[in-house]
């Protein structure tokens, strides 16, 4: 395939119908690829994709009003809109960013993990930003149209590439990783997310494993061997022709093996050894889940040529990613509030990390711990389980009140003690609009629950209390 015309040109007609097989009749350039018109920017290749309730290819003259150069399409449409044609749009997407890996020589991180994959992965794009050009994935970008999408973005020149990979179902990741061909295989851990849709948890590790199936010859894999399925992992990953197997955690035989962490409500400290070597760092980042994450981080680096001295460095620079764990004061009628914004999504395992976070925390003068929890959704008949194991992570981060919002997680409030009940709700909006009637200076309140639950509905609501402001202008970040 050519190069690329010029640095700001991510695809011509030409290499794009060349990599799809797709027919492009009048030249265009496009220097960025989108698949929805709300997000469509000016000299973007517009991919026309369908889902259960739309049809891009409906939307062709919003793209080309919101400044699209071309569009993606698999049937007929009106407009003076260049228009690369191809069989099946999604077919499509894939075979562009199968075409963006072949042209690159960018060496290619894959991680996946039921908790931590996307912290780990920003925190690795941010460490190899100093080591050369990187380009990774935006947000949770991690499925089977966001991956390719994410691939199909990324720049020819690019030195580095991190890509997040998530599923819910068997056989999800296994696309993915063929069409990505990593170099690196990384898995954070297996845990019961999305437990509902597998067999057992075994089943679980085994769909997190298909992400060994697309490495590349050479290539290796990274994985915490303090998870009770290691064994399991690393034999899926020999099976898949994997040679060399890297370990973090807090074993001695691990590559990158934790000797010390320090947790306070204001970061995290490490002393590590990393291939036999001593070295430590921080994280803005409070909680030991963290250290592991950048325990994973540090030998994904260092297989690349990094130094690790200057990742170890990079790694206190640093932030919390939206809705995992950014904590900002916000403003409310008489003081502040300490928010812990850990409302994108939630599992067993993140929710446990994230009140051992909470319990971290001090709250000021007749303040509260207040956790605001939303459903964990896709646990299926552990669910009522799982959801009353919460107990003990309550009384272990001494949470003082706890607001509900959903229906699963009813378990938990039939366990807790009556003294803990703040407020129940089906839905995040009431809620919302319950825990910002009930909130006081001086509470420290963390928002936690499944993306399907919407509990940044809670977050803004909490932002909106600045007194005389009608946006988050007074939060500020800690």
């Amino acid at each position: 395939m050519s190069k690329i015309a010029a640095p700001d040109i991510l695809w011509t007609a030409e290499e794009a119908a060349l990599a799809t097989a797709g027919l492009a009749i009048q030249p265009w350039n496009a220097k960025g690829i989108s698949i929805d018109t709300r997000s469509c920017k000016p000299g973007d290749l517009f991919v026309a994709l369908r889902g259960p309730s739309f049809d891009g290819h409906d939307f062709i003259a919003k793209a080309a009003a919101a400044g699209a150069v071309a569009a993606m399409v698999d049937r007929s449409v009106e407009g003076d809109l260049p228009l690369l044609t191809v069989n099946d749009t999604m077919t499509g997407l894939a075979d562009l960013a199968r075409g963006a890996r072949d042209r690159s020589r960018a060496k290619l991180v894959a991680i996946t993990g039921s908790v931590g994959k996307t912290s780990t992965k920003e925190a690795l794009a941010a460490v190899l930003r100093a080591q050369g050009k990187t380009h990774a994935s935006e947000g949770n970008l991690n499925n089977h149209w966001g991956l390719p999408l994410s691939l199909a973005r990324m720049p020819g020149d690019t030195r580095f590439a991190v890509l997040e990979m998530g599923m819910n179902h068997e056989g999800e990741i296994e696309k993915l990783s063929n069409i990505a061909a990593p170099d690196i295989a990384v898995i954070t851990n297996v845990e019961p997310a999305h437990i509902g849709h597998f067999r057992g948890i075994e089943a679980v590790a085994d769909a997190k494993a298909e992400i060994f199936g697309g490495v590349r010859k050479g290539g290796s894999a990274i994985l915490n061997r303090d998870n009770e399925h290691y064994d399991r992992l690393a034999d899926r990953a020999h099976a898949a022709g994997i040679e060399k197997i890297l370990t973090f955690g807090s074993s001695a035989h691990c590559d990158a093996q934790l000797l010390r962490g320090d947790v306070s409500a204001d970061g995290s400290f490490a002393r590590a050894r990393l291939f036999g070597r001593e070295l430590e760092f921080q994280l803005q980042n409070p909680g030991r889940h963290q250290l592991f994450n950048a325990l994973a981080v540090l030998l994904a680096a260092t297989e690349l040529g990094a130094d690790p001295l200057k990742v170890a460095e990079d790694l206190a620079k640093v932030p919390a990613v939206k809705g995992r764990g950014v904590k900002v004061r916000a403003a409310i009628p008489g003081g502040t509030i300490t928010l812990i914004d850990e409302s994108y999504n939630a599992s067993p395992a993140s929710v446990a990390a994230a009140l051992a976070v909470l319990g971290l925390e001090t709250p000021g003068h007749q303040g509260r711990r207040i956790a605001v929890l939303g459903d964990m959704r896709e646990l299926g008949e552990r669910s009522v389980e799982l959801h009353a194991k919460i107990l003990a992570d309550l009384v272990e981060a001494r949470v003082d009140m706890v607001f509900a919002c959903g229906t699963e997680i009813l378990p938990l409030l039939e366990a807790m003690p009556h003294e803990m009940g703040g407020w129940h709700s089906t839905e995040s909006t009431e809620l919302a609009a319950i825990v910002a009637e009930r909130v006081r200076p001086g509470d420290v309140v963390l928002v936690k629950g499944s993306a399907s639950m919407r509990m940044d509905r809670v977050v803004e609501a909490l932002v909106r209390l600045a007194p005389n402001k009608k946006s988050g202008a007074e939060a500020d970040a800690l």
